[in-house]
């Protein structure tokens, strides 16, 4: 498997994961995003056919406001919002789901965050987890809720 940013020969309009909005994003409004750098997009494809997309996440930046952490986090921190990356979408073609394309995009998007924070400063990596499966997902690489009442989760840098 290649993991790499999105370029114009990958075929987007082949890609099906099942869910209509991030089907919809690769087709229609990945490459926007990433022309008007809203965010960058990696796609997963097999080695032997590096045109068929098999996956895709995205990133992108974020700010966490002090009151969006836990407590006991938020209060060891200084008073302005922290630095952060958002996986903004993270999808596997049917086709591949089950195979472990997900842990490996989600290993390199680490690993893209890592290269990153030495450069810059990065608090946290933040995920809106679109449903419960995918909540659990992240949750057993370590992610933790920011609220009892959201879907959105996050990794501490230094717990990497």
């Amino acid at each position: 498997m290649i993991i790499e940013p999105l370029n114009t020969t990958h075929d987007r309009p082949s890609f099906y994961c099942g869910d209509e909005i991030l089907d919809h994003y690769l087709r229609r409004q990945a490459r926007q995003d990433v022309k008007r750098h809203i965010s960058r997009v990696f796609i997963a494809a097999e080695t032997d056919r590096p045109k068929k997309v098999i996956g895709y996440y995205t990133l992108s930046s974020l700010s966490i406001e002090l009151n969006q952490l836990p407590e006991k986090l938020s209060r060891k921190l200084p008073k302005h919002p922290v630095p952060a990356v958002l996986i903004g979408r993270l999808a596997i073609s049917q086709s591949a789901q089950g195979k472990g394309v997900g842990k490996m995009l989600l290993a390199d998007a680490v690993k893209r965050v890592l290269a990153v924070s030495d450069e810059i400063a990065i608090y946290a990596m933040v995920v809106d987890a679109i449903n419960s499966d995918a909540q659990r997902f992240y949750e057993r690489f370590g992610f933790t809720r920011l609220s009892d009442d959201s879907h959105r989760l996050f990794l501490a840098m230094k717990s990497i």
